[in-house]
């Protein structure tokens, strides 16, 4: 017969996720302190920026910014076609990418036919966003 001996005292059972939210709980704390920095400094650029500005590489911004879309989509299909986790992370950047694309393209717009042109195309970005925004938020389990 053999006896099992216990430690004592007994330890507390912990999972790996258990372990590392006690490590991280520094996180909430500066985050939220640099939200609360960012109130006054949204102040202080709502006060001081110019109402119009000249803009270098125009060209540049708004070819890198939907390249990175495309790459982004590209990614996130290949990974979610494959039930990879990381399509909810590369999902997650998409629809950030996409709604700040839309905000811009609104906001930069010229009155007018631009404008409108720049509402019609913010409906199909920020559908896309949500759907990106729904795949992120999915359980890595439930991916195809």
């Amino acid at each position: 017969m053999t006896v099992q001996t216990m430690p004592w005292p007994p330890r507390p059972a912990t999972s790996p996720g258990a372990r590392a939210r006690r490590r991280f709980t520094w996180v909430p704390g500066v985050l939220g302190a640099v939200a609360a920095g960012l109130v006054p400094w949204v102040v202080v650029l709502g006060r001081t920026l110019p109402e119009t500005t000249e803009v270098r590489h125009w060209p540049a911004v708004w070819i890198g910014l939907d390249l990175a879309m495309a790459l982004g989509c590209a990614a996130t299909a290949r990974w979610y076609h494959r039930g990879d986790g990381r399509a909810r992370l590369s999902a997650s950047a998409v629809a950030a990418l996409m709604g700040m694309d839309a905000w811009f393209d609104v906001l930069t717009a010229r009155p007018g036919t631009e404008f409108t042109q720049a509402l019609v195309c913010a409906v199909p970005e920020l559908a896309l966003a949500g759907l990106c925004t729904w795949l992120a938020l999915r359980e890595t389990e439930r991916l195809p």
